[in-house]
Order: structure tokens, then sequence, then C-alpha cells
């Protein structure tokens, strides 16, 4: 099967969970002898240890996206213009500053993009087209890596004549984030955008629930395939680390609670049977970031334990192996529903049990695996006491790990995500 996927980058500045889903997806269809395409967008997708998993040119780049945004004068510059601002260390540089990939400011750019051809950019639309229509071979399928993707579907259906498919994962934070009016009617768009998708694929029951609903789909065209992970690489710790350790995996910011986990450490720390515990915290930072992450070291020294918590810079699959490896438990206390949590698989798949909130996509981990500990994120104290209790008992810890990494190796690896992919693939094609 010949499939090109679509996939904003990030730029590598943070873990993304949405590009390295992407990426393990296309490494594995390759692995099975698919013809795959893998197209970033607007940022660079960042490669793990040099393993580069695109093999297309950037289209719509994050810059020339702003340009011609701002100024019509940037809608007729030339190609050899365009490939100026399109540079791959220029926009690494400019990943990392606020404003690249958040939400806040970029309404009029995302309704832009939400009109396909109608919409400012159409430059850079007419230049996908026109490379995807060149290609050799015709493409059987073509998968959006998010619905923020769907002003695409109308030109590339009618110009290749192929099924559009889209995933589904956490899309409603970043719309629901948008400035004033622009949400309502971004979310007004992309109900009618979903029209021109044959096929949805949800990373979860829940977030499948959510979209069926905010954007009226047809149920028979959303799909729930939950995502895996490879075990190459990951095993438990031969021995616990030396201190009870707290690991934190996730982009440094408040929206994933960092700051909740912060505050859990230092009530732990407060008490006299954790004395020697550790926080470790990963996961890369935007430029906007910066503050809050200022704001947390001095929160830990006010506590006097910021020598007991260390924030990490590099984040590497590798990296973030050991990292596992030298945790008691882990825990990304998210304050809004997420959809999918890839975190918690990694850390189930290296044996460690990890705390969430029981919301959004984490109860479903936990009915499927048996590794996570839930609390009641409403509840003061909640967090902290679930920690506590794990710290304090290593060998039930190790257990619920234990449990944990046996059922993700059993149903929710890669390999079992891909197959249904494909499988889903093959129904649309018939």
């Amino acid at each position: 099967m010949r499939i090109v996927q679509l996939t904003p980058g990030s730029g590598g500045s943070f873990y993304c969970e949405n590009c390295l889903r992407d990426a393990a997806l296309v490494t594995t269809m390759r692995a099975l002898g698919h013809d795959v395409l893998m197209v970033p967008m607007y940022l660079p997708l960042a490669p793990e240890k040099n393993r580069v998993v695109a093999n297309a040119p950037l289209f719509f780049g994050g810059l020339n996206v702003y340009l011609q945004q701002k100024l019509a004068i940037f809608r007729k510059t030339p190609r050899w213009i365009d490939r100026l601002f399109d540079s791959p260390s220029l926009l690494r540089r400019l990943a990392g500053k606020a404003g690249m990939t958040s939400a806040r400011d970029l309404g009029e750019s995302t309704i832009s993009m939400l009109k396909g051809e109608h919409g400012h950019q159409t430059k850079e639309l007419q230049r996908l087209i026109a490379w995807l229509t060149g290609q050799q071979e015709t493409p059987d399928i073509v998968c959006l890596s998010n619905i923020l993707l769907a002003g695409l579907a109308p030109s590339i259906k009618s110009s290749l004549g192929v099924p559009v498919v889209c995933l589904l994962q956490d899309e409603d934070g970043f719309i629901d984030g948008l400035d004033g009016s622009y949400s309502k009617r971004a979310w007004e768009m992309i109900a009618e955008r979903s029209e021109d998708i044959d096929a949805f694929i949800a990373v979860s029951r829940y977030y499948a629930g959510v979209m069926e609903r905010r954007l009226r789909l047809d149920k028979e065209k959303v799909h729930v395939v939950y995502t895996g992970i490879s075990m190459e690489g990951y095993a438990p710790a031969q021995r616990p680390p030396e201190a009870p350790t707290i690991g934190y995996l996730s982009r440094m910011c408040a929206d994933r609670g960092l700051d909740t986990l912060v505050e859990a450490f230092i009530r732990i720390k407060s008490g006299d049977r954790l004395k020697n515990a550790r926080l470790r915290i990963a996961g890369g930072e935007r430029g906007d970031d910066e503050a809050f992450i200022d704001e947390m070291r001095r929160k830990l020294a006010a506590a006097g334990v910021i020598d007991d918590a260390e924030f990490l810079d590099d984040f590497d699959r590798d990296v973030r192996r050991s990292f596992l490896q030298s945790l008691s438990v882990l825990s990304v206390p998210e304050k809004k529903p997420v959809a999918c949590g890839l975190y918690v698989l990694e850390a189930l798949a290296a044996g460690v049990p990890v705390v969430e909130p029981a919301m959004g996509v984490f109860p479903e981990i936990m009915e499927m695996t048996g590794g996570c500990v839930l609390y009641d994120p409403d509840a003061p104290g909640a967090l902290a006491a679930a920690i506590e209790r794990l710290l304090l008992d290593a060998q039930g810890a190790r257990s619920i790990g234990l449990r944990g990494r046996a059922a993700v190796s059993e149903k929710l690896t890669v390999e079992q995500t891909t197959a249904e992919m494909l499988r889903i693939y093959e129904q649309l094609l018939k």
C-alpha cells in the first residue's frame, strides 16, 4: 500500500506525542513493506538518535504561513524566497520561541488554514498538491495527523481521488484555547470540512466520544485505535533507585500539571517518612515556558528541596528509557482530560507504575493495563497521597508496574496499532 502521512512537526523542542506516534506508525508500516511518504508540515520533524523518518520536503513552513497570513506581498513571492524561510535550522530556532506552536494569537491563521484553497496560504496548498500529483505513483491513502489539517482534505480528494483519513488526538485543547470568537468559528468550519474526510481514527474511546459530539460526526466513520509503542529497549530496572524517585515526562508547562506535581512533591517532603525522596523532570520546553519553569525552581528552593529536584534537558528515546529506569513512579497530573498519554505507555513498558487523574483516557488505560493508580483531581492532597503510598510500598509498586508492562506488551504495541490502522485503510479501498 502507498500511504502519505501529513504530520506537523514540533521542531524537537519538547515531548510531542503526536510526532512520536506518527513516526512510530510510519516506521512500522515501512518495516511491513508499505511505501509511506512522511511529509513534515510547519516545523521540521525531530529525528531520534539520527533516525530520520520524514522522506519528503517540508510544506507550509511555519514562518511562511505566518508571513502569508500577515502580509499580502508574501502570498505572491517566488519559491526561491519562500525557500529561505523554510530553512530547517531557522525553523528549529524559531520553534522554541513563544507563539510558534502556541494556540494564543493563532486564531486568524487557524481559520485561514481551515479555509484551504480560499485561505491566505493558497500558494502553499498548491505547492503541496503539485508535489503529490507529481509523484510517480498515486497514493492509495492520505492520512492527516490531526483535525486542524481538515482544510486540506477537499483539494487532496479532488486532485488525487483517494480516501482521506484523519487521526484524532487532543485537538480540542488547541481549538478551545484560541482567542475570542476564533474558537467557535474553528469548530464550525472543522465540522463542515469533516464531510470531506472518509474516516476518523481516535486514540481512545473517551476522545472518540468527545469529537463525535463536538463535530457531529457519523459514528460509522469514527474508529478507535489505541496508540501503541515499540517495546524495543524498554526494560524494568534491575534494582530500585537508591532514593524513592518521582518522575515527570512531558512538556514542562502548567497545562501538563508540572506545578501540581511540584506542590505534591513539596507536600511529600514535608512529612517524616520520605525525607530522601527525589523529583526528576524531563520533556523539554518552549520559549514561553521559561518563566513558568523559573517559578517552579523558586518554589522548590523556597521549600528547601531544590537540591532534591532535577530538570533534564534531553528527552531522546534512549535518554527516556534510561530516565524511566531511574524512577519509582511517574506522574503527569494533567489539568484537563487528555486523549492519549503516551508517557504512561512508556513508563509501563519500563515497569514503572503511574499515578494519573481519574479523567480522560486514564480510566481506560487503567482498565486495560492495571498499571495505573488514579486519584481524584478535585480532592486536595490526593495526588501526594497516591504517590506517597507507592513510594512507601516499593514491592507493591513494582508489582503494579510489572503488571502494566505485561499488559502493554500484550495489548498496546505499535505493531498492533499499525495492523488495525492498515485494516481500516484496506476497508476504505474496497
